[in-house]
């Protein structure tokens, strides 16, 4: 992931945490502050107002401010925000236009590359759900399916063409994905490739379709005396997640005569798949170390007044163990990996995914609230279910629902109840794993704690 500025950080909501993020520590009962003068209403337009400003049409004169290393940082500032204002204008379009002609030029730095990969993302999805607009984006797609040499803008391009439905038949979507076969002949050992080509082609494994005994992984210890917190999802990540906990014992925590639960929303803010940089958050496992402090500074917005649950993926820096006998990163192979799971669980594709995600770098995946007002972007309305406009999609993250009022008023918040949760069964310290699973459904709600019952 290519770093973003202090700016753009204080525009983002629901990031991926920055560099700047405080170090890592030991768990607290966290402190409630009542008031935040940045989640106010007054604040909330200057919030808007700055968004405005940054979209401008006069900051993407390609004159004034050509697509340089230098001007990397304006062109993310700019293009992040025309993602949150999501505004129905020409000159929006002409911009992510101007920007996605690059995918195929050579020679070009890591913050030009930066650039491109802001404008593939914040196109792909303005592409997708304002097609009166943004349609003439579709030229771009294909150029760079038929000419990029870059992987992963290939495969979003490819996804992008497939998935908005823009008058791409079928019989040519067939020939696009055998043009990007022939032009990446090792298209089968890219993980970017590999999954849109399954996924545009309808050639889905047949044990991603048949979910193994979900008894078997909620009994499962990966390590002993390790607690495991439990993700519960639908394919369909706009419903609500539903995260239940096991102490170091193997014994659920309860909360009256129910189970222990929270509601997580497990989306991408741009409805990527789990294999893409700021895709939804991949099932598999999490190692749990650990909380990063969150100070009331600029980015609140982002992540809320409370503190960050760290989760570490296979291969991510930065952990202290992955496994508890064994200090640093899980470097370990495939097989290693499903060593972790239950015999009945090893086979199945899908809860791998976090370790092809850590194998392609994605990393710095966190529990967090958010101290963004929840209507900050545009595009919601027209991306998320009505019953979860509550909480806001992120790029990657677990996202956990925090309210203010207009007043700046803390209303509801669910990072407080985690924290305290997982303060309690490691007994003064975030430490264990957490395991994201999608539980087929036929229909398109949550899974609720009843049928979760089923499999204890």
């Amino acid at each position: 992931m290519y770093q973003l500025t202090s700016s753009a950080l204080a525009a983002i909501a629901f990031f991926v945490v920055s560099a700047t993020t405080p170090p890592i520590v030991e768990a607290q009962t966290p402190a409630i502050r009542a008031y935040q003068p940045k989640a106010t209403e007054t604040a909330r337009k200057s919030q808007i107002q700055d968004q405005m400003q940054k979209a401008n049409p006069s900051r993407f004169d390609l004159q004034k401010y050509p697509l340089t290393e230098s001007n990397a940082p304006h062109w993310q500032d700019s293009l992040w925000a025309l993602g949150v204002l999501a505004p129905e204008k020409d000159y929006a379009a002409q911009a992510l236009e101007n920007v996605l002609q690059m995918t195929t030029a050579p020679n070009l730095s890591d913050p030009q590359k930066g650039i491109i990969d802001t404008a593939m993302q914040v196109g792909m999805e303005l592409y997708r759900i304002k097609p009166a607009v943004y349609g003439r984006l579709q030229q771009s797609f294909l150029n760079t399916v038929n000419s990029s040499n870059d992987p992963q803008w290939v495969a979003l391009s490819l996804a992008a063409l497939a998935k908005t439905g823009q008058d791409i038949p079928n019989s040519s979507m067939a020939k696009l994905s055998l043009r990007v076969q022939q032009r990446f002949p090792n298209w089968s050992q890219d993980l970017y490739l590999r999954n849109t080509l399954q996924a545009v082609l309808g050639d889905r494994q047949l044990n991603e379709n048949t979910l193994p005994n979900l008894s078997d992984l909620l009994k499962w210890q990966i390590a002993p005396q390790q607690a495991h917190m439990y993700v519960l999802c639908r394919p369909n990540r706009d419903v609500l997640c539903v995260a239940i906990l096991k102490d170091r014992n193997g014994k659920f925590v309860m909360q009256g005569k129910q189970l222990w639960s929270t509601p997580l929303l497990l989306q991408s803010l741009r409805n990527l798949d789990w294999y893409f940089t700021n895709g939804r958050t991949p099932q598999g496992i999490y190692r749990m170390e650990g909380v990063s402090l969150q100070p009331d500074d600029e980015v609140f917005h982002a992540y809320g007044q409370f503190s960050l649950v760290n989760l570490f993926v296979p291969f991510e820096d930065g952990v202290n163990a992955f496994l508890p006998n064994q200090k640093g990163k899980f470097a370990g192979n495939l097989q290693a990996y499903q060593a972790l799971l239950p015999p009945s669980w090893r086979k199945y594709t899908p809860i791998q995914q976090t370790f092809w995600a850590g194998n392609v770098g994605r990393s710095e995946f966190r529990i967090h609230g958010s101290g963004a007002a929840i209507d900050f972007f545009q595009s919601k309305a027209m991306l998320v279910n009505p019953q979860n406009f509550d909480w806001n999609a992120s790029l990657g993250c677990l996202s956990a629902l925090e309210i203010y009022d207009k007043r700046g008023i803390l209303i509801e918040a669910d990072m407080p109840k985690i924290l305290d949760a997982l303060n309690t069964v490691g007994k003064g310290k975030v430490d264990g794993y957490l395991v994201v699973v999608d539980v087929p459904s036929t229909t398109n709600t949550p899974i609720t704690l009843a049928e979760i019952a089923k499999y204890l």
